[in-house]
């Protein structure tokens, strides 16, 4: 029973458990949620590129965060 708690309390689970990590996909989450509604704003390849690139970003953020996670 001992080794299970071991096995959970490793420093890569406490790496992965940051509350940092888990801001920053949120964050990412956000931003992508926005630039999705951006494409819906306005009938315009301006806006909708503008919109794409939002939507880009906050994909990179989100993954980053991910890769934070798997990393530990």
């Amino acid at each position: 029973m001992e080794n299970n708690k071991l096995k959970h309390n490793t420093e890569s689970m406490q790496t992965a458990n940051q509350p940092g990590i888990y801001k920053l996909m949120v964050l990412g989450v956000l931003i992508c949620i926005v630039g999705t509604y951006a494409r819906f704003a306005y009938d315009s390849w301006q806006v909708s590129l503008a919109s794409w690139i939002v939507l880009f970003i906050g994909a990179i953020i989100a993954i980053k965060g991910v890769f934070k996670i798997l990393d530990a």
